[in-house]
């Protein structure tokens, strides 16, 4: 017998009153089988969160249970029966569950954040000819960085799609429409990759504007990449073309800029990069395979 609060608990279960309590729960007898036999010994049994594999709803599905079972007597004292008391506690489990890997999952982010800040400083710091150029530096990276971040949160980490990066990562650099030029088709990065692209990025137009085609009215900017069939061997490539702008020269010495382009960036998309300067202009390709890459977006 049951009373109306236990139907929830039964869900499309059928026909049940009256019938063996072994044949109703058959699926979950192995676990609550023998704490029933316990009961029908005497002892009370009391379990909170009991994981259980039920089929109320004509599937498998994944409940947790907290119950009493508890020993009925006769006027003689002899076990006639039990009494189960019992409630769902799935929701609350679930999403406890859900809280704990969500702030596990922020300390790692943070734990990661912090890192990228403090290699940030070192190297922006150590490079810089002045504390106030530093200063500056240092600002314009962590600027980019946050940007980055936010793009990141909208989109509650799971990526962020190629253009959005890049839109966002030049937004404080772009001058004229004319001096940009920004194309390619849609393609969804993972959050680590969207980082390492966004600082990227925000390297190549500072550079752009201090030594490159931005330093100059004339000068143009062309950004680029193509992709392959998702997860393939299909080549990922990703392009800065300048043009219109003086005559560049390799750097005399490697800063923070020149590590994260050639090496990070080529990390992060387990691939290769070429820094070429060249007399008509800079150029900057990262080509790796689709298989390194998040999938395309979907279209809506």
């Amino acid at each position: 017998m049951f009373n109306d609060a236990f139907l929830p608990i039964l869900g499309q279960k059928s026909d049940c009153l009256g019938r063996s309590f072994k044949d109703i729960w058959s699926e979950a007898w192995s676990e609550i089988g023998p704490l029933i036999d316990n009961a029908y010994a005497g002892q009370a049994v009391f379990i909170e969160d009991l994981p259980l594999q039920i089929d109320r709803g004509g599937y498998p599905e994944q409940a947790w249970f907290t119950f009493c079972y508890s020993p009925i007597r006769d006027e003689q004292g002899h076990i006639v029966g039990i009494m189960d008391t019992v409630i769902e506690t799935t929701s609350r489990v679930v999403a406890e569950r859900n809280a704990r890997i969500v702030n596990a999952e922020l300390a790692h982010r943070m734990k990661n954040t912090l890192s990228v800040v403090g290699a940030i400083a070192n190297q922006t710091f150590r490079s810089e000819a002045s504390i106030d150029d530093a200063q500056r530096v240092f600002g314009q990276r962590l600027r980019s960085l946050a940007d980055a971040h936010s793009l990141l949160t909208q989109a509650s980490w799971s990526g962020a799609p190629i253009r959005s990066i890049v839109d966002s990562a030049m937004a404080p650099h772009r001058g004229p429409d004319e001096a940009l030029v920004v194309e390619g088709p849609p393609l969804q990065l993972s959050s680590q990759q969207a980082l390492s692209l966004a600082l990227a990025i925000n390297e190549l137009a500072t550079n752009a504007i201090k030594y490159g085609a931005w330093s100059i009215p004339s000068g143009r900017v062309h950004v680029s990449w193509t992709i392959g069939r998702p997860s393939s061997d299909d080549l990922f490539k990703f392009r800065w073309t300048e043009e219109g702008g003086p005559l560049v020269e390799s750097p005399k010495r490697t800063g923070f800029g020149s590590r994260l382009l050639e090496r990070v960036v080529a990390q992060d998309f387990g691939g290769e990069v070429l820094l070429r300067y060249e007399p008509g202009g800079f150029r900057y390709e990262l080509t790796t395979r689709m298989a390194n890459v998040s999938e395309t977006e979907p279209q809506i």
